[in-house]
C-alpha cells in the first residue's frame, strides 16, 4: 500500500489555531507558548500575576508572535470560570489546551497538612480537570477538532512515577493527573479531542536552578544522558502533540526526561 507523503511542514503548522497555556509566564509554560506562537498559533498566556502574564505576552509579540494575557489562578474555581469566560469573549475559539500550571510545594509525610494537601491537588489536579470540562465545547467546535486535531496536553513530572520523600503532594497529584488524562482521552474521543500527557525530567527552570549546583548535579545524574535539559527542549514534544503531527496519538504519556524513566 502506497500513500502520498504528507506535507511535513503543514503537519506542525498551527496557523489559525488558538492555544491556552496555563502557568506560561515563565519556565516550561513560557517555552511552549512561544513555540506555539512561532508555529503560527494565537497564544493565550495565563498565570496568577497580571504583570508577569503581560510581560510574557509582550516577549512573544516582540518576536513576531500573536499573544494575549488572561490572568488566572487555576486552583481557584472562580478564576477558572473567569478564564473560560475570557477565552470565549476574547477569542471565541480554542484548539489547544496545555495544563501546565503547577504547585510544587516541598513537603513530605511528616510536614503534610490538610491545607498543603488541598493546595497541591487544587492546582495540579482539580484545575486541569475542570478547565478541560468547561473548555470541552470550544475544543469540540474548533476546525482542528473536525480534522482530529484539537488537543489537550497535561504536564506531569517524572516524579509522578516513583516515590519521593519531600514531594508527596506534588508527585501524587501529578500521578492523579495522569489517570485523569487517560479518562479524558476516553471521554473526549467522541468529540475528536486528543488528550495526552508529557512527563518532563530535570530542566533548567527556576524550580531546578534555585536548588544550586548540588540539585543540578543530582538531577543530571538521574538521567541516561547525564544532563539537565534546556527548557526550550520541551517545545518539540509539545508541538508534536498539539499539531496534526500527533493526529493518531491520544491517551499517551510522553516522557521528556533524558531517559530517567527508561
Amino acid at each position: 500500500m502506497t500513500t502520498t507523503l504528507p506535507d511535513l511542514k503543514a503537519m506542525f503548522d498551527l496557523r489559525g489555531r488558538v492555544a491556552l497555556v496555563t502557568g506560561s509566564s515563565r519556565g516550561l509554560g513560557f517555552e511552549m507558548a512561544r513555540g506555539f506562537a512561532a508555529a503560527g498559533a494565537r497564544v493565550i498566556v495565563s498565570s496568577r500575576k497580571a504583570h508577569d502574564c503581560e510581560a510574557a505576552a509582550e516577549a512573544i509579540r516582540a518576536i513576531g508572535g500573536d499573544a494575549r494575557a488572561i490572568t488566572a489562578h487555576v486552583g481557584d474555581m472562580g478564576a477558572v470560570e473567569a478564564l473560560v469566560a475570557g477565552i470565549q469573549a476574547q477569542c471565541g475559539q480554542l484548539d489547544i489546551l496545555v495544563n501546565n500550571a503547577g504547585a510544587a510545594l516541598p513537603y513530605g509525610v511528616d510536614e503534610a497538612t490538610p491545607e498543603l494537601f488541598e493546595k497541591s491537588y487544587a492546582v495540579n489536579t482539580r484545575g486541569p480537570l475542570f478547565l478541560a470540562q468547561k473548555l470541552r465545547p470550544l475544543l469540540a467546535a474548533s476546525p482542528a477538532a473536525q480534522a482530529g486535531g484539537a488537543a489537550i496536553i497535561n504536564i506531569l513530572t517524572v516524579g509522578a512515577f516513583f516515590g519521593t520523600s519531600s514531594q508527596i503532594g506534588y508527585s501524587s497529584s501529578k500521578a492523579a493527573l495522569w489517570q485523569i488524562t487517560r479518562s479524558l482521552a476516553t471521554a473526549f474521543a467522541t468529540d475528536r479531542i486528543r488528550v495526552n500527557a508529557i512527563a518532563p525530567g530535570p530542566m533548567a527552570t527556576r524550580m531546578v536552578t534555585s536548588g544550586g549546583d548540588a540539585l543540578m548535579e543530582k538531577s543530571a545524574a538521574g538521567t541516561l544522558q547525564k544532563r539537565v535539559a534546556d527548557p526550550a527542549e520541551i517545545i518539540g514534544p509539545a508541538l508534536m502533540l498539539a499539531s496534526d503531527a500527533g493526529s493518531f496519538v491520544t491517551g499517551a504519556l510522553l516522557a521528556v526526561d533524558g531517559g530517567w524513566l527508561a
